[in-house]
């Protein structure tokens, strides 16, 4: 599977941004997905993941309750919904997959990755 990611942007602090990220190739409900970012300077992290099917999630600590991670294998697209942002999650964000029915917080643990895409909020 192949994924692309998109949606960033610039907007200011409290608003929502919806990113995509869209897989082609094999059957998408077969894999696991995770999104993280990486700030100017500091390391790729976790901030959400989703099982294959949706029936699990769970998002890091710092977007808890203002991020969410739907996903629509009809559409091989899983989403992170982001709500009231703050300039600290200015950043690049990637999404990943798994081909396996759980997420992982960890990196490593995803071969697949998509090219990322910029988010930005301004104060």
């Amino acid at each position: 599977v192949q994924l692309q990611a998109s949606g960033g942007g610039l907007v200011q602090a409290g608003d929502s941004l919806r990113l995509s990220c869209a897989a082609s190739g094999r059957t998408f409900s077969n894999y696991a997905v995770g999104w993280f970012r990486q700030a100017p300077g500091k390391d790729r992290v976790f901030v959400a993941g989703i099982s294959d099917i949706g029936a699990s999630v769970h998002h890091a600590d710092s977007v808890r309750g203002r991020f969410f991670i739907p996903r629509d294998n009809s559409k091989n697209t899983v989403y992170l919904q982001m709500n009231s942002l703050k300039p600290a999650d200015t950043a690049v964000y990637y999404c990943a997959a798994r081909r396996t029915p759980y997420y992982s917080i960890e990196l490593y643990e995803y071969d697949i990755w998509g090219q990322g895409t910029l988010v930005t909020v301004s104060s």
